[in-house]
């Protein structure tokens, strides 16, 4: 079959299905994404989850292990080792005592921030037409699109309240 194209693959579950689901492009293009920020993260030593967490926290709110865990979409229980990551660094810093059930809230320090002041910028480039190959409607568009199926996606979750649909920025 070399030079001859196939036909796309048909589903068998009903008229109305379209393969591949339309969660398969977004894997894929997740993937490629991923790599794009893990060279841009690698310049501070950082990870995705750790650029989330230091995100999360730019704005001055004091936010705790489970606030955090939400707004990155991981569970609460792998906050702890991330935390302690960037506690480390200098990054993050607790206040009031720690233990189980007990609110200590996490907030950015003055080297969180100037590690956000450097990377932000990196990864807003990726967010360029000749990266994305968008034009700034088609951006707005898709962001929608994403913000909505997220939401869609995070009401689906156990244990999960739906999220209101805005476009949370990195």
């Amino acid at each position: 079959m070399t030079g001859q194209s196939r036909p796309a693959a048909q589903s068998t579950t009903g008229p109305s299905a379209v393969w591949p689901p339309v969660l398969w492009p977004v894997v894929q293009v997740g993937h490629l994404a991923r790599r794009r920020f893990d060279t841009i993260f690698a310049v501070e030593g950082l990870n995705g989850q750790q650029f989330g967490v230091l995100s999360a926290l730019a704005d001055g709110d004091d936010l705790s292990s489970s606030d955090l865990a939400r707004a990155i979409l991981v569970r609460p229980q792998s906050m702890a080792a991330l935390i302690d990551s960037l506690v480390q660094r200098g990054l993050v810093e607790r206040h009031g005592p720690r233990g189980r059930g007990r609110r200590a809230p996490i907030r950015l320090t003055r080297d969180g921030h100037d590690v956000l002041t450097r990377v932000r910028p990196l990864v807003a480039s990726l967010a360029s037409r000749d990266v994305i190959g968008l034009d700034t409607d088609e951006t707005t568009q898709l962001r929608h699109l994403l913000a909505k199926l997220r939401s869609a996606l995070v009401a689906q979750e156990p244990g999960t309240e739906p999220e209101p649909e805005s476009g949370s920025e990195p």
